[in-house]
């Protein structure tokens, strides 16, 4: 049985009036005085009033949201969610809410299996795992022992800066990726494949964590996606331990499962998955802005857009040859 949960309106309107300029005003007891609008209301400048609208109607929205417990089954059967307590789970169409109405980001055509958020935070003040699935065939692991993640690292560098002009003809600050928050590791046995970014948007000495986790299947990926501010990085990564294990393909679509000539095998490798392929492809540098409470502040999910770097790993293939994935449409 489902067990749905209502979100916690956030403290942020407390917060808010607590930092507002008030003037004091001496009480009286004309009761009539009661019915007119309070001074402090009156006092407030026009950006004050128009945040305090905004948090109003973010609470409204976050109050309505109703989150999943325990067993959640994604996308037709092909996966299950198997949640500890202190996680919590949201479908795929209240995840397009929370991204667009509430964390500012652009519209997406390629939709989410959902989201995983820890249940103790509030939507505002809490990190996200964005849930997404690209079915691109069985994709080989042979490669994953003999990967030189630093040099891989230099690439994905490069790839980011040659990206840049694009995103910022796109309207987007430039990304710059400082590194390994955590080197990529591969589960052989498990054939679960994670690592985090350390990120930095358009200089902001503020850096952003981008920790991933891929699931390989029979045929496809799943991509679990958590996005934090670098000084949640110790919180992210235990949670992550945990939500590794959350996710698991079902029978007739797990890895074991592949049949040789009959399945379709992915064009590209471990290596590819790191570098971005998959985020790429499946939209996830549309979800830009991630709109987080502290300081009305906007951080970025930083997928690079796929450049030479991806050309280098997949190998015997010329650029003509190479599908690479469509920019993004920001005009949805």
């Amino acid at each position: 049985m489902i067990k749905y949960l209502e979100s916690p309106l956030t403290t942020c309107t407390a917060i808010l009036l607590l930092s507002l300029p008030m003037a004091v005003t001496a009480q009286t007891k004309d009761k009539k005085s009661a019915k007119k609008p309070a001074v402090e209301n009156q006092q407030l400048t026009p950006e004050q009033a128009e945040l305090l609208k905004q948090i109003k109607e973010r609470n409204e929205i976050a109050s309505k949201l109703k989150f999943q417990e325990g067993h959640v089954p994604l996308k037709d059967g092909l996966a299950t969610l198997n949640l500890a307590a202190g996680f919590r789970y949201l479908d795929p169409a209240q995840t397009e809410t929370v991204l667009v109405q509430l964390w500012h980001n652009p519209p997406r055509k390629e939709k989410t299996l959902g989201m995983i958020f820890p249940a103790s935070e509030s939507i505002d003040e809490s990190y996200g795992v964005v849930i997404s699935y690209v079915e691109d065939g069985y994709v080989q692991d042979s490669e994953a022992a003999s990967i030189n993640y630093n040099d891989l690292l230099k690439e994905m560098q490069e790839g980011t800066r040659e990206a840049n002009p694009e995103r910022t003809k796109l309207g987007y600050e430039p990304i710059e990726l400082i590194g390994w928050a955590a080197p990529p590791r591969y589960d052989k046995d498990a054939h679960k494949l994670y690592w985090a970014k350390e990120l930095s948007l358009g200089g902001d000495p503020e850096h952003t964590l981008n920790y991933d986790i891929r699931a390989l299947g029979r045929r496809g990926v799943l991509s679990l996606n958590a996005v934090a501010t670098m000084d949640q990085l110790k919180t992210v990564e235990k949670d992550m331990q945990q939500v590794l294990t959350f996710v698991a393909f079902n029978d007739g679509h797990r890895y074991s499962d592949y049949v040789a000539g009959a399945d379709k095998v992915a064009a590209y490798g471990i290596g590819a998955l790191i570098a971005g392929k998959l985020a790429a492809k499946a939209g996830l540098f549309k979800l830009l802005l991630v709109f987080l409470a502290k300081g009305w502040k906007l951080l970025i999910v930083a997928v690079p857009l796929v450049g030479a770097y991806l050309r280098k790993l997949l190998t015997g293939r010329s650029k003509e040859e190479i599908t690479t994935p469509d920019t993004p449409d920001t005009t949805e």
